[in-house]
């Protein structure tokens, strides 16, 4: 199976769905990575962190096992509604070229309007005419953004597919540490043992103990 993951931002690809993609890839299928936004100099950030920004995604595709690595380097924290007029055809690109049947991206709600408007970039490229190979949409919750979006019902996530990372979840965590500039204490959002208590609360759901939890947007049984 072809599978493709979207981020906004490297991290959200380890944060939402990293022990899933690790059984994908265990499983014998080929995982891409598709990222949106980059940090660049002539936006404020500095030559140091824009290289351990670069450093960083290579390190992390290394540990996945990515088959290819997509980048369409937006700055960070820039993307709004105009952003579809260039964003939609450069995601329809890869989609082209890649050939997913299964894509894995943000929560269409968070907080972070970089993810809203990637969701409805990619929402835009799973047309089932245009692009008939896709069979299966989900969106993962990212921690410090899915859960500070606002609780009203249409922009609640609402988990119902589940997947036991039991198994891949120590790696889950190394990956995780790799973006150690994104990490803090507890109660900070993005702590280990946040992430450790919401893998331990949606395994626990299911019966297992960790797992990541999706809502299912497209399923198609072809």
């Amino acid at each position: 199976m072809k599978v493709i993951v979207i981020s906004a931002h490297p991290d959200d690809e380890v944060l939402g769905c990293g022990g899933t993609l690790l059984k994908h890839k265990a499983n014998g299928d080929d995982i891409v990575w598709l990222i949106v936004t980059n940090v660049f100099e002539s936006h404020g950030f500095s030559k140091e962190r824009v290289a351990s920004r670069q450093e960083e995604i290579k390190k992390v595709a290394d540990m996945f096992g990515f088959s290819s690595v997509h980048q369409l380097n937006y700055p960070t924290m820039s993307l709004d509604s105009t952003s579809l007029n260039t964003l939609i055809p450069k995601i329809s690109e890869v989609f082209m070229e890649v050939k997913p049947e299964m894509i894995y991206v943000m929560n269409r709600s968070d907080a972070h309007s970089d993810h809203r408007i990637t969701f409805d970039a990619v929402a835009a490229c799973t047309k089932s005419f245009r692009y008939p190979f896709i069979k299966k949409v989900l969106m993962y919750e990212c921690l410090s953004e899915t859960e500070f979006a606002p609780a009203i019902p249409e922009k609640v996530f609402l988990p119902n597919y589940y997947v036991d990372i039991t198994n891949h979840f120590n790696k889950k965590i190394e990956i995780t540490q790799v973006y150690a500039s994104e990490l803090g204490e507890h109660p900070f959002p993005r702590s280990l043992k946040n992430i450790e208590a919401l893998a331990t609360f949606r395994g626990a759901s299911v019966g297992v103990i960790y797992a990541e939890a999706f809502q299912l947007i497209k399923f198609i049984d072809k």
